[in-house]
């Protein structure tokens, strides 16, 4: 596995994030206006200044959010047959479930509720959950280990159920999972994972040959208040961490080679039909 890769993309992540880049513009204007900088100062709080107010009252994430989550539309009819059903990990929080010793999930939870559902509904489907840890300093914990008391707990118990425990992001989901379950070309199976991260993941799954039927959930923009104005800053600042994380990730995998294409869509000829 790539561990410089991953190392490289969380520590240029925690630098570049709106978040951090908004700390680091007050931190240095502060700095600068302590050493007698003061016009360099003033530039760097007008850029925060101006950025935080921006990011306070428009929904500039939500922006950023709508073309990859439009790149993949819902599917509205199923096929009648389906080998195999994958959902992506990144929707459990591995650290506050061991804390609390109780399951706890984040906004991705989605994925979760549509890999139970069609997994009732292909009752003969290989299941397959794909995720260990992606922190760095937690590789202890597996979000894979949660996967097993939710399937009871949803009535799935008794199904066969393969877990891929060692990937920490994207790419090792799913190269460590094309290697567990070894998928054969005539196969069909249908990826689960957040409308926002179908992109990167499709061009992933693309670039080892592994066709996929999309069924991109939680969708987090609303194309019906994209021009709305509210003094929303820490909602929106969540926001756009989150489009900003996929748009970083999406230009990172192309440009190492770990995605098909840089903007991966339904036209995909690694994508398949419903």
């Amino acid at each position: 596995m790539d561990s410089f890769f991953f190392w490289a993309s969380k520590l240029g992540w925690a630098l570049i994030s709106p978040d951090s880049l908004l700390l680091l513009l007050w931190l240095g204007g502060l700095v600068l206006s302590l050493v007698g900088a003061q016009r360099s100062a003033k530039v760097l709080l007008s850029c925060a200044g101006a950025f935080a107010l921006v990011v306070a009252l428009l929904p500039v994430g939500e922006w950023l959010l709508t073309p990859l989550e439009s790149r993949f539309t819902p599917l509205e009819q199923l096929p009648e047959d389906i080998d195999g059903i994958i959902v992506l990990g990144g929707f459990l929080e591995s650290s506050p479930s061991q804390s609390w010793q109780q399951t706890q999930s984040n906004n991705g939870a989605e994925r979760l509720w549509a890999f139970t559902t069609l997994a009732r509904q292909y009752p003969n489907a290989q299941l397959l959950f794909s995720g260990g840890s992606g922190t760095l300093t937690g590789q202890a914990l597996k979000e894979a280990d949660y996967i097993p008391a939710l399937m009871r707990e949803a009535g799935l118990g008794a199904r066969e159920l393969s877990l891929e425990d060692q990937s920490r992001n994207t790419y090792e989901n799913v190269l460590l999972s094309k290697a567990l379950v070894k998928p054969q070309p005539q196969q069909r199976w249908i990826l689960i994972t957040s409308a926002a991260h179908m992109p990167r993941s499709v061009g992933i799954f693309c670039a080892q040959q592994w066709p996929v039927l999309p069924y991109p959930v939680d969708y987090r923009s609303d194309r019906d208040r994209l021009w709305s104005v509210e003094l929303l800053f820490a909602e929106h600042l969540q926001v756009l961490r989150d489009a900003s994380r996929e748009w970083v990730g999406l230009l990172a995998y192309y440009f190492t080679g770990k995605t098909a294409s840089l903007l991966p869509g339904q036209s995909s000829e690694c994508v398949l039909s419903s």
